[in-house]
This record gives C-alpha cells, sequence and structure tokens, in this order.
C-alpha cells in the first residue's frame, strides 16, 4: 500500500512532471487521453484507483433493470473505499453518459476523492453542484445503458489508452490525469519533488533572460549553479 507521505508528496507535483519521471522507467503511456477537468480548475488530485469497466452495450443485459442488478454501478460504488479515486473505463464512448448528479452525490458520501473516466457524464449542473471533482470527455444525455453494459469493478481496466490495475495511483489535475504504477509511487514523489524545484529555478532563470541552451537541460556548469542556489535557500 502507498504511504500518505507519498501521497502527499504527489500533490505538490503536476502531472507533466509525473509523465516525465515515468518516461525515465521505460513508460510512455501514462496519460489518461479524453479525461479532462468539468467545470472546475486549479485542483489537484490523488489516490489510488478503484476500477470500473464497461463493455459495449448488450441489450438483454443494458436495461433500466440493470441498475438493481446485484453487478451494477450502484452496487460498485457501495464498495468504493474513501480516499480512492475512481477511474471508469467507458472505452472513449461520448454517446451516453456513465454517471449522473445522483451517483455522484452518493460518491461524495463514500468520501471518494474523484471520478476519472474517458467516457462522458450526464446531469452537468448537477454534477458540478455535489462537488466531486470529475474528469471526462464531455456531456450526454442518454443513460449509460443506451450504449454501455456495466460488468464489474476492481479488476484490470483499459482508460484513455492506459492500463490500469487497483490500487495504482491516480494524479489529476489541469492538464488531465495520469497512473502511477503503485510500485513506481515512491520514486515518482521523490525524484518528482526534485524535478519540480529544478523547474522552478529554470523558471527564475529564464526570466532574467538567460538563454535555453546548456540551460534547459542545464549543463555541469548551470548544475553547479543550481546546486549552490539549492544550498542558500
Amino acid at each position: 500500500m502507498t504511504s500518505a507521505a507519498t501521497i502527499d508528496k504527489l500533490k505538490n507535483i503536476t502531472t507533466g512532471t509525473i509523465t516525465t519521471m515515468l518516461l525515465k522507467k521505460g513508460i510512455r503511456r501514462s496519460w489518461m487521453a479524453g479525461a479532462m477537468p468539468l467545470g472546475f480548475s486549479g485542483k489537484r488530485v490523488v489516490g489510488p484507483a478503484f476500477t470500473l469497466r464497461f463493455v459495449p452495450v448488450r441489450e438483454d443485459l443494458a436495461t433500466p433493470a440493470s441498475w438493481s442488478a446485484p453487478i451494477s454501478t450502484r452496487s460498485a460504488i457501495e464498495a468504493m473505499p474513501a480516499d480512492c479515486v475512481v477511474v471508469a473505463d467507458a472505452m472513449g464512448v461520448t454517446g451516453a453518459g456513465i454517471f449522473g448528479d445522483i451517483l455522484c452525490m452518493r460518491m461524495v458520501k463514500r468520501g471518494v476523492t474523484a471520478l476519472i473516466t474517458d467516457g462522458v457524464m450526464r446531469d452537468k449542473h448537477g454534477v458540478v453542484a455535489t462537488g466531486l471533482p470529475v474528469w471526462c470527455a464531455g456531456m450526454a444525455a442518454p443513460a449509460s445503458v443506451n450504449q454501455l453494459t456495466f460488468v464489474g469493478w476492481e479488476e484490470p481496466i483499459g482508460c484513455g489508452g492506459c492500463a490500469i490495475f487497483p490500487g495504482d495511483i491516480i494524479v489529476a489535475d489541469d492538464d488531465g490525469a495520469v497512473i502511477i504504477p503503485k510500485d513506481l509511487a515512491d520514486f515518482v514523489a521523490e525524484g518528482g519533488a526534485e524535478h519540480e524545484l529544478l523547474e522552478s529555478w529554470l523558471v527564475q532563470e529564464v526570466e532574467k533572460g538567460a538563454k535555453l541552451p546548456g540551460l534547459y537541460p542545464p549543463n555541469e556548469e548551470n548544475t553547479k549553479r543550481y546546486e549552490e542556489w539549492k544550498k542558500s535557500r
């Protein structure tokens, strides 16, 4: 399980920096295409993934009656632990909203940190009013059963081109949502914090008029200057 200290460090690291850190480990698919903030800006959320999976519509299974079945989005919500980040694999379907305001409000009451999906939502005004941070690909009025069948939770999924396993760490901000394999969370937190500090120094140098060659990335001379700056902070 990822420690609370690591989670706290990740709250101060941008998704852009995280993708760079993961690239150092050879991971190129960490940013979930299609999942962008709904109705807000300036938030960053971090937490372990709780996964949901939809498959293409099966008309005999995807009906309003299915909402009361043991395997349903309603049942999945009741299994969500506090502080998780729900990640829903909707296969990028944009013609049916997977959740509306009532289900989002229940997630809030369950203590869910955020909802991420490569699909879309419905009831935008009500969803935003719940205060649940949502990253999605847009809005659609039809309910999920028009184009999707819900089949399970807490299993490996694909979302926005990324493979996500339950317990992987999700970070989302204005640039979208990224997945950190849980075994790499400490590496990303430690290295990412250093990377953010370096970039803050680089911005200061550029503001002073410094030229980019030799600065970004820093050569030996500028690396020494950066280390001296760190000591003087």
